[in-house]
């Protein structure tokens, strides 16, 4: 899942990335409206948190050129701005969520997931196939009941490639999925993620979960 954070606050903009990066998600940071606009256009991004009180172009701009788009990414507002009618305004024109600062991380969070789920469409929060079951409300993925103790990269990986069940996904692909844009690592860290997972899901009974198409990429099939 990409996440970007968009707030005129240095201070804000670390602590958010920080936190979000440590649950294993792909994070990238925009400074204003307009800045965040460029990466929406260049970038698969899932849900935007979105400061309102910015220069240049700040956060109610930005969600009126977000709500003419007929696909845009789930907006979670984070605002000091408490009244009831400036939480109106931004649900009106577009928002998803409203959370007013200052905020606990783990309330942003659970936010995060909540509306990357409804982006996914997902009816369930549980991803199942044969005996593995993957609750994306929990992140949690199951054998027989049996916890796989995944790293937020392998659980990230994992979930990814059951949405896409039975599209091959390229490693390119993986990597923009899972990793910023300015990130130092190259897309040869996927194989070694795909090769920690794979272990971990040998060891749970399903070694052949995941299919390599030489040339091609990796599927769930």
């Amino acid at each position: 899942m990409r996440v970007l954070v968009v707030d005129d606050s240095e201070r804000v903009r670390k602590a958010l990335a920080s936190g979000l990066r440590a649950q294993g998600l792909a994070v990238e940071l925009a400074r204003d409206g307009a800045e965040a606009l460029g990466l929406i256009d260049s970038l698969p991004v899932d849900v935007v948190v979105l400061d309102l009180m910015m220069p240049v172009m700040d956060g109610t701009q930005l969600l009126g050129v977000l709500k003419r788009r007929p696909v845009k990414p789930r907006i979670l507002v984070l605002s000091a701005r408490d009244q009831v009618s400036d939480r109106v305004d931004a649900l009106n024109l577009g928002a998803d969520d409203y959370l007013v600062k200052p905020f606990a991380f783990d309330e942003v969070l659970a936010r995060i997931r909540a509306l990357a789920r409804r982006r996914a469409d997902a009816a369930s929060p549980v991803l199942q196939h044969g005996s593995l079951q993957v609750d994306t409300a929990a992140r949690l993925a199951r054998v027989d009941e049996a916890v796989l103790p995944l790293t937020p990269k392998e659980y990230a990986l994992l979930e990814l490639l059951l949405r896409r069940r039975g599209h091959v996904l390229s490693r390119p692909l993986i990597f923009e999925n899972l990793y910023e844009s300015d990130s130092s690592a190259s897309d040869t860290v996927i194989e070694v993620l795909l090769s920690t997972l794979r272990a971990k899901l040998a060891r749970a009974g399903l070694p052949d979960l995941i299919e390599t198409r030489r040339g091609v990429g990796y599927v769930v099939a």
